[in-house]
C-alpha cells in the first residue's frame, strides 16, 4: 500500500495573494505547494506596467513584478507545480484533492484561483489586451490623460468606473449595447457630466481596430437601424463583469455568494474548515493587486494559526467554526 504525501498546505493558483501567502508559509518552515494552470502570477503578469503597486516609485511591467513575488516564494522553499484542481474532497482533518497529476493531500488549502474580466469576443479585443484594451480603470486609466476613450458597458461597474476615467480622459464615449442598467444615483452621476461623457445606447461593440500596435478606433452597429458606427479612440475599457473561477467547486460544500465568489469569515476561512480563500476569487475582494498581497499574507498567519491548532491535538467538531480552534 502507498502511503499518503501529505502536505501542510496546498495552495490553488499562482497569482498574487498564492505567492504572498506562499512567501509567508515556507518562511516558517510550513510545506507548501501551489498548483497553477495557467500564468504564474495571474492577472498581474498579463498586465503590461502596473503603476500602483507600493514600493516601485517609477512603475514595475506585471510580468517582472509576478517574478519577482515568484522567486521570493521560492526561494524559501515554495514549491510550484504546474496543473489543475479538479475538485477538493473535505476527508475531515485532511482534505482530498484531484489534481491532473493525480490526487494529493493537504492538512489545509488555500484557493487562490482569482477571476476572469468577461470579454464581449469581437476581433481585435485579443490582439490588443494590455496595450489599448483594459479591464480595470484604477489599473490603468492614468496612462490615459488627456485621451479619448470608449468604455464597453451599462452597467454599475461600466458607469462607476467612467465617472473615475473622466478624471483622466479628455473624453469618454460610453456604448451601452441595450439600456442602462446602472443604479439611479450612478446614472444621475453620469448625467452631470455630458461634456465629458457621451453614452450611446443601443450600440454594439463588434470590433476594435489598430494600427502601429496601437488602437484607434472601435466599430460598432446602431441596433435599430442597423447603421454601422465608429468611434476614433485612444484606448477601450471594457465592463461587462467579472467570472469568478470557481467552476471546480460546484460540487463542494464552500458557499459561493450569487455571483460565484467564495464566502468567506473573517478568518478568511470557507464553510468547510482547513479551507480558505484570498484575493480577486473572495467574495467582496477589491480586485487590486496589492490588497490581493495583503489578504495572501493574511491568510497564511491564518493557516499558520489553524496548523498549529491541530498539532495541539484533534480538532473539535464545530459547526460554523466560530474560531480557528
Amino acid at each position: 500500500m502507498v502511503n499518503k504525501v501529505v502536505h501542510d498546505l496546498v495552495i490553488i493558483g499562482a497569482g498574487p495573494a498564492a505567492l504572498s501567502a506562499a512567501l509567508y508559509t515556507s518562511r516558517e518552515d510550513i510545506d507548501t505547494v501551489l498548483f497553477e494552470k495557467g500564468a504564474i502570477g495571474g492577472l498581474a503578469a498579463v498586465t503590461e506596467w502596473v503603476d500602483n503597486y507600493p514600493g516601485f516609485a517609477k512603475g514595475v511591467a506585471g510580468l517582472e513584478l509576478a517574478d519577482q513575488m515568484r522567486l521570493q516564494a521560492e526561494r524559501f522553499g515554495a514549491k510550484i507545480e504546474l496543473g489543475e484542481v479538479l475538485s477538493i474532497h473535505d476527508e475531515g482533518e485532511l482534505k482530498k484533492l484531484a489534481t491532473t497529476s493525480g490526487n494529493i493531500y493537504a492538512k489545509t488549502v488555500l484557493i487562490t484561483t482569482g477571476s476572469d474580466y468577461k470579454k464581449v469576443n469581437v476581433p481585435g479585443e485579443q490582439e490588443y489586451y494590455a496595450r489599448g484594451v483594459h479591464y480595470c480603470a484604477t489599473c490603468d486609466g492614468a496612462f490615459y490623460r488627456d485621451k479619448k476613450l470608449v468604455v464597453v458597458g451599462g452597467g454599475n461597474s461600466a458607469a462607476q468606473e467612467s465617472l473615475f476615467l473622466m478624471r483622466f480622459a479628455s473624453h469618454i464615449d460610453m456604448l451601452v449595447r441595450s439600456t442602462l442598467k446602472a443604479s439611479d444615483v450612478l446614472i444621475k452621476e453620469l448625467e452631470k457630466h455630458k461634456d465629458k461623457i457621451t453614452i450611446h445606447l443601443g450600440v454594439t461593440t463588434d470590433e476594435i481596430v489598430g494600427e502601429d500596435g496601437k488602437v484607434t478606433k472601435v466599430i460598432g452597429a446602431d441596433s435599430k437601424t442597423g447603421q454601422k458606427v465608429e468611434f476614433p479612440t485612444d484606448g477601450v475599457f471594457v465592463f461587462v463583469g467579472l467570472k469568478p473561477n470557481t467552476d471546480f467547486l460546484k460540487d463542494t460544500d464552500i458557499e459561493l455568494d450569487e455571483r460565484g465568489f467564495i464566502k468567506t469569515d473573517q478568518h478568511l476561512m470557507t464553510k468547510i474548515r482547513g479551507v480558505f480563500a484570498a484575493g480577486d476569487v473572495r467574495s467582496g475582494a477589491t480586485l487590486q493587486i496589492a490588497s490581493a498581497s495583503g489578504e495572501g499574507a493574511t491568510a497564511a498567519l491564518m493557516i499558520r494559526e489553524y496548523l498549529d491548532a491541530m498539532k495541539r491535538g484533534p480538532m473539535p467538531e464545530v459547526v460554523g467554526h466560530p474560531t480557528l480552534y
